[in-house]
């Protein structure tokens, strides 16, 4: 008969050499090119004969290959599958629920987060802040494209946004394309009093893992608060969180912070 303290050593011991094995996973991971064994071993805090055991194993599962004339280690097909899984079960609502919470908290302000659908870009999640009193925005709400710090990421991040406007029989609506350019090099848009009087926002993009556009983080409170260099950490807050989110879509990180001079 099995000692039950047998059974509970034995299992201790299998997740033990799980979490060690994928020290080594994550020495590939963090890698920019293939490499040696002893490189491996020496990163993973670990002998060489046992790093080759724990790379032989994953090796069969395809979560490690070999190149065949350098020996040199990088993840496997099947980390590619894994990685691309995990993607596909990401949702954009569930990757920010945290940062809007915090930007709120942090700013005080309504935090809003979109994605463009076949009648523009609606607001699918919110956060209300305490400094926009009795103003709100009901979930599904559809932005204009033109006039809203949310329309203008789209406009500039999105292709089939610029076909949409166009297709609405609005192109006069435009904005300007030094505006779009700008908004693409720095990484966000503001507007003031547009579409709300006496309400400023600032809008930036979260890209996914192809580099696509998949929603905007959009925050919006009194433009009396929103000036001078509360507006610019505010778009700080704003960029780190959309970035933040991004990197949990497996996209890249909004663009540059704008000059504080």
């Amino acid at each position: 008969m099995t000692n039950p303290s047998d059974d509970s050593l034995n299992q201790k011991r299998r997740v033990q050499s799980i979490e060690v094995g994928f020290r080594v996973i994550r020495v590939l991971q963090r890698a920019t090119e293939p490499m040696a064994l002893r490189d491996i071993a020496k990163a993973a805090e670990m002998p060489a004969s046992k790093a080759h055991l724990y790379l032989a194993s994953f090796m069969r599962e395809g979560l490690v290959a070999q190149h065949p004339q350098t020996a040199r280690y990088a993840l496997g097909p099947y980390a590619t599958e894994l990685g691309l899984s995990a993607i596909r079960q990401l949702s954009v609502v569930e990757a920010a629920n945290m940062e809007m919470a915090e930007l709120t908290a942090r700013t005080g302000c309504a935090t809003y987060l979109s994605v463009f659908t076949e009648y523009g870009p609606a607001i699918v999640s919110k956060v209300d802040g305490n400094r926009q009193g009795a103003f709100t925005v009901r979930l599904g709400h559809v932005l204009p494209m033109a006039s809203s710090a949310t329309g203008i990421i789209f406009l500039a991040f999105l292709p089939q946004a610029l076909t949409y406007l166009s297709s609405e029989g609005q192109p006069d609506l435009m904005p300007a394309p030094d505006l779009l350019a700008a908004v693409r090099r720095n990484g966000y848009a503001t507007t003031s009093g547009l579409i709300n009087a006496n309400f400023a926002a600032i809008s930036a993009p979260i890209f996914d893992y192809s580099d696509g556009l998949a929603a905007a983080l959009t925050l919006l409170g009194p433009d009396k608060y929103l000036t001078g260099d509360r507006t610019r950490s505010s778009i700080d807050h704003v960029l780190d969180a959309a970035g933040r989110v991004s990197v949990k879509m497996g996209g890249r990180a909004a663009g540059t912070r704008p000059a504080t001079a």
